[in-house]
């Protein structure tokens, strides 16, 4: 049996559970930053993607995995800075 079918998409149930759980970890103010932010990482790399597609020179493809790499990691260390922050007033 295919891996797939034991492990598919949450149904109706499980989602209000996930969404119940997401917002008492984060509370209703901070989940719409945190989609920010997943939304930017997104764009940033649909935004490398076609760039990456371009017939060029291996060195061009290579400098641009790069960038993309770094502002991608970059963006990960703010978002995780802010969750920490946040998860840190939480706590405290």
């Amino acid at each position: 049996m295919s891996t797939l079918f034991l492990f598919g998409m949450p149904g109706g149930t499980e989602l209000i559970v996930i969404i119940f759980v997401v917002l008492l970890l984060f509370g209703g103010r901070k989940i719409p930053e945190l989609m920010r932010g997943l939304g930017q990482g997104i764009r940033e790399f649909n935004r490398a993607e076609p760039q990456l597609n371009m017939r060029s020179s291996r060195v061009s493809k290579k400098r641009i995995v790069r960038k993309s790499r770094r502002s991608l990691k970059n963006l990960l260390r703010k978002q995780i800075r802010k969750f920490n922050n946040f998860r840190s007033g939480i706590i405290t």
